[in-house]
C-alpha cells in the first residue's frame, strides 16, 4: 500500500475494504449490491455497513471524505 501511497490507520486490507463497503453505503447503493460487490454470502454480513447512516455519523463520514490527507 505503501507503493501506492496509501498510508495512515485505515492503510490496511480489512481498513480499506471497510471503507469500501462504509462509502457505498453513504452513497445509496443497494445493500443487495454492496453484499455482491463485497463478496458475502449472508446479507446480515453487509447490514454491518447500514450503522454509518445514522444522521450523526452520516455528517461525520461526509467529512471525512473532504478532509485533507492523512499525515504523520
Amino acid at each position: 500500500m505503501a507503493a501506492a501511497e496509501i498510508v495512515g490507520p485505515q492503510a490496511t486490507p480489512k481498513g480499506l475494504r471497510h471503507t469500501f463497503g462504509t462509502h457505498a453505503m453513504l452513497q445509496g447503493v443497494p445493500i443487495t449490491l454492496v453484499k455482491k460487490w463485497m463478496g458475502h454470502a449472508r446479507l446480515q454480513t453487509t447490514e454491518i455497513y447500514l450503522d454509518v447512516i445514522g444522521p450523526e455519523e452520516r455528517d461525520l463520514a461526509r467529512k471525512m471524505w473532504v478532509s485533507t490527507p492523512y499525515q504523520e
